[in-house]
């Protein structure tokens, strides 16, 4: 398990912690943000721009749009560096 430090400002609060457990043998991360009681799990096969594009869609209807792709552009960047 990784945890990753978002920073991103949301209203009167921060986003900060999100967690990255990678599971081999499985072959898919699970990407957990506490702070929005949001998680998805991203499959080693998954297409990279399909990818972003659903992290965005799901994280849209929790944050605005400008916070939903900053957190969109920190996953996909943290999942590919794993």
């Amino acid at each position: 398990m990784k945890i990753r430090k978002a920073n991103i400002r949301l209203e009167h609060t921060m986003i900060e912690n999100v967690f990255l457990h990678e599971n081999k043998k499985e072959e898919q991360t699970l990407i957990a943000i506490p702070d929005l009681e949001w998680s998805t799990v991203i499959s080693y096969e998954e297409d990279i721009q399909a990818c972003k594009q659903r992290l965005y869609t799901s994280l849209v209807s929790r944050v605005e749009e400008e916070v939903a792709e900053q957190l969109t552009n920190k996953i996909n960047f943290w999942v590919r560096e794993m």
